[in-house]
């Protein structure tokens, strides 16, 4: 009887589902049916199905952008800010989610606060100048790595705080000094927080438009985001090489997402209660 009673609010849940899957997934189905429509068929009908489907384009917008060059840059870009961040983050995290710091507590409130404010485009940018950091790739890459770390910091202070403290006190009654602690029993029981972080921050990083238009000037330098850019012109802008475009710089990012989705959920929810 209950079930009965209940059985508007799941259809009504299950309407609601629906709507969001093809609000957030309609946007990228038509992405992909334009990339595989000839560029006369999208001016003409950009709606309808691919008649014939130009698979040539995914290669056409490789070369025509020197796609590899700038693959190769947003994959530095992405995975050496990621993994200096998060070696940085837990090292900061875990004696401050401890109170092994004076002042932990402050501490952690200003650097969590970091998440709220907007960034600060043009002082990054004039103290990037002054730095000798403007259009080279240490510079570029540590502007992404203080990013990150802010997420980081606040991921793991929470996921840290489930680990429990007779841990700490075992390694130290066996003798096990801070670093290998750290190394061998505190970052292997947090994988979950660190693969959330990692795909947090590679999204992030490999998605930035602002970085790379602000702070880099030199071809050469750009990551897959700017190098789109290739595909407007003042008078033409090829969009079915754009969409095809897209559709490379985005597949990496899916492919990992679907393949590490389960330690994503988990470490953003693991360290929920005791944050």
């Amino acid at each position: 009887m209950s079930t009965v009673r209940n059985r508007p609010w799941l259809w009504g849940a299950l309407i609601v589902g629906v709507a969001v899957v093809i609000f957030y997934c309609g946007p990228l189905v038509f992405l992909a049916n334009m990339s595989l429509q000839s560029q006369q068929q999208f001016l003409t009908n950009a709606t309808a199905l691919p008649h014939p489907v130009v698979w040539s384009n995914f290669l056409q917008a490789w070369r025509q952008a020197s796609m590899g060059q700038y693959f190769v840059n947003s994959i530095v870009y992405t995975f050496v800010p990621t993994l200096v961040a998060l070696a940085l983050s837990v090292f900061l995290a875990f004696p401050v989610s401890r109170g092994y710091v004076r002042g932990a507590r402050q501490l952690r409130t200003i650097l969590t606060s970091g998440l709220f404010f907007p960034v600060a485009i043009i002082p990054l940018f004039i103290e990037s100048r002054y730095l000798h950091l403007y259009n080279n790739r240490p510079g570029y890459m540590i502007l992404h790595i203080q990013d990150a770390m802010v997420f980081g910091f606040f991921l793991f202070v929470g996921y840290f705080r489930t680990i429990p403290r007779e841990l700490d006190e075992s390694a130290v009654i066996d003798g096990c000094n801070y670093l290998r602690y750290l190394t061998t029993i505190v970052t292997p029981l947090a994988k979950p927080a660190l693969i959330t972080m990692g795909i947090y921050a590679g999204i992030q990083i490999w998605n930035d438009l602002i970085g790379p238009v602000v702070f880099l000037s030199t071809p050469s330098l750009f990551p897959l985001s700017r190098g789109l850019f290739a595909f407007y012109g003042s008078y033409q802008s090829d969009w079915t090489l754009l969409a095809a475009g897209v559709i490379i710089a985005a597949a990496p990012l899916i492919i990992a997402f679907i393949l590490l989705q389960r330690y994503f959920i988990e470490g953003a929810t693991a360290g929920a209660i005791k944050l």
